[in-house]
């Protein structure tokens, strides 16, 4: 049964989300494929999240399936390796669909690339309105246009549901003064505003992605996807996890 699950509204800080998450975030072994262990995984920790009362929108990438890179390397046509991609994104968006659906959470795949027999087509308002009766709402096939990465289909969807923030799922705590790996002294930001990501030049998105949140003064946060709680606690406004970029 669809619910808004209004009464936990209050705990969590931001309403509506757009989760950004890679696609090698489902790759299994080596980096490749779909990892039904992986997408279980994730349903869950999109569930943590769900049961808040927050409306959930979640664009996917397609890494563990193509690079259209490779392709382009080999001489392959830009607009045919990105198609490619977002054909993939839609595999990912169905198999993430199935395991949300397997915890018990209503969910729904719209794709910029019509593919009527499998996903919706995407349509900013069903979107909303989908969100708005406590579905899930998986957002494939990028912007539907080549030269854009899956960060910029993020951003713009963003802004065209009215969400309060783009979260960018990574496998670190945020953004740091250097490379926490290699720097013992690196330090996490718990903000930075728009111009200090550009005057550093940290890398939080392509600069497309980037200059679309900074336009649209869209909050971006930064947080590491696979710790135990740091999603949870980040939608819930917890300034211990992760970075939040804004104006």
């Amino acid at each position: 049964m669809d619910s808004t699950n209004g009464s936990k509204q209050t705990q969590a800080k931001y309403k509506r989300i757009v989760l950004k998450l890679g696609g090698e975030a489902l790759s299994g072994e080596g980096g490749f494929g779909i990892d039904i262990d992986r997408a279980e995984f994730i349903a869950n920790k999109i569930k943590q999240v769900h049961e808040l009362g927050v409306e959930i929108a979640l664009v996917i990438g397609a890494g563990n399936l193509w690079r259209g890179a490779q392709g382009v390397t080999r001489g392959m046509a830009q607009s045919t390796a990105d198609h490619m991609g977002m054909i993939a994104t839609v595999m990912n968006g169905l198999a993430l669909q199935d395991a949300l659906e397997r915890v018990g959470v209503v969910t729904r795949v719209q794709t910029a690339v019509a593919m009527n027999a499998v996903a919706e087509p995407y349509i900013r308002l069903r979107a909303i309105r989908h969100m708005e009766k406590g579905r899930v709402v998986i957002i494939a096939g990028g912007t539907g246009n080549p030269y854009f990465t899956t960060d910029t289909a993020a951003a713009l969807r963003a802004a065209e549901v009215n969400a309060d923030i783009v979260i960018k799922a990574t496998k670190v705590n945020g953004v740091y003064s250097a490379d926490p790996k290699k720097d013992a002294t690196a330090t996490r930001y718990s903000t930075l505003t728009y111009d200090r990501v550009l005057q550093q030049k940290l890398e939080i998105m392509d600069m497309t992605a980037f200059t679309l949140c900074q336009e649209n003064n869209m909050p971006i946060m930064v947080v590491d996807f696979w710790a135990d709680l740091d999603l949870y606690l980040a939608v819930r406004g917890d300034d211990s996890v992760g970075t939040l970029i804004t104006g």
